[in-house]
């Protein structure tokens, strides 16, 4: 008993004797721990200070800042995946690659990249659209360095590079300078590998936060969709459309025939979740996914499936907005009067607007929101 009374004594008076001692001169070891705690300490009063503060504070103040403090962790959460991708993309090119373009920190910066898919025989449906939706020469230029919004036409070569039809682009290019061309052979039944094809060139060409495939036959609203994609500014990987669930298509020779339909289960099931062809938007992160790995992604029958079928096994997030579905007049003529501008516009029975060169200009007057609508919208 007197052994443990002193050893406990004597423990006393030496942790006495170090809590006297000043931080600054207390070596390294329980000390420098104890001299943690000291400094602990000596916050407690600014943190009880801070608490009677916060109780004292108004609660919308209160609700300012934890939704600052939401915003503050999206943006760093955004950043983190911004950061793995890089990683991924630096263990891609040290293997070899899986891809053949990569995102650079050097590249031009973008909001949105608008790719507008076209063909060799589609060149009345672009003019339908420079003329009501699509600007024009100086009008383009100054979109795309004023508010980040780069639009192009998106058209890959023919079967005899060099031909008749590449050289026609080759001049409507030249007057209009809208075109992203690809090192893709165009064809119908290529659009999977169009669209793979599409993000992975566009990746490597700007440094955008999203990306936008669009029909040449889908009517837009810039200011309204630009609104919209600016929500998703902040989320790493996010995959925006009007989402739908169509029958796996068995039967030949019928359209959207489904080839593989045998590895969607049993006849009659329907496709996973996935945005409709017409219109559809990733983030930076989602593209630069389909850049690395171009090579091994599988292409279904259909594009927009493909798509879908790529983002289906990630960390995604898929958004259902109806606001790029919206159908022709007097549907979204309606809705423009009720005060919800439609993002897009197009027919679903013909997959895009029925006899889009002659309705598209009495489209874009009865749904448009204003040519200036885009200049005045906050992103």
């Amino acid at each position: 008993m007197l052994c443990a009374t002193s050893f406990f004594v004597g423990l006393l008076f030496s942790g006495r004797m170090t809590l006297l001692t000043p931080p600054s001169s207390t070596p390294s070891g329980h000390g420098s721990r104890i001299s943690v705690f000291a400094d602990d300490c000596d916050q407690r009063p600014i943190l009880i200070y801070s608490f009677q503060k916060m109780e004292e504070s108004n609660p919308n103040d209160i609700m300012k800042e934890v939704s600052r403090t939401h915003l503050a962790i999206q943006s760093l959460d955004k950043s983190v995946s911004s950061l793995e991708m890089e990683l991924a993309v630096e263990r891609a090119k040290r293997n070899g690659g899986l891809g053949m373009a990569v995102p650079s920190r050097g590249l031009p910066k973008a909001f949105v990249v608008i790719g507008i898919n076209t063909a060799f025989s589609s060149k009345k449906r672009r003019d339908s659209l420079r003329d009501t939706w699509v600007p024009r020469g100086e009008k383009l230029r100054r979109l795309e360095k004023e508010k980040g919004i780069v639009i192009r036409f998106v058209i890959g070569h023919s079967a005899t590079p060099g031909g008749a039809l590449d050289r026609a682009i080759d001049v409507e290019e030249a007057a209009t300078a809208d075109f992203l061309r690809l090192d893709h052979v165009e064809g119908y039944h290529e659009l999977s590998t169009k669209t793979r094809t599409y993000f992975a060139t566009a990746v490597a060409t700007w440094d955008a936060e999203l990306y936008v495939k669009v029909d040449d036959d889908v009517h837009v609203n810039l200011g309204m969709l630009t609104n919209r994609l600016a929500k998703y500014r902040t989320r790493p990987r996010v995959y925006v459309g009007c989402m739908k669930s169509g029958p796996v298509l068995s039967q030949k020779g019928v359209k959207y025939h489904e080839p593989e339909y045998w590895k969607f289960g049993d006849e009659g099931n329907k496709y996973f979740r996935h945005a409709t062809g017409q219109i559809y938007a990733v983030s930076r992160d989602l593209a630069s996914y389909i850049s690395i790995n171009k090579p091994i992604l599988h292409r279904f029958a259909n594009e927009d499936v493909s798509l879908g079928a790529w983002l289906l096994g990630l960390e995604v997030e898929h958004v259902d907005d109806r606001s790029l579905c919206c159908a022709t007049p007097p549907d979204c003529e309606w809705k423009k009067q009720a005060g919800n501008v439609c993002a897009a516009s197009f027919d679903w029975s013909c997959s895009g607007i029925c006899k889009s060169v002659d309705r598209m200009r009495a489209i874009h007057s009865a749904c448009g929101e204003g040519d200036g609508a885009v200049w005045s919208s906050a992103i």
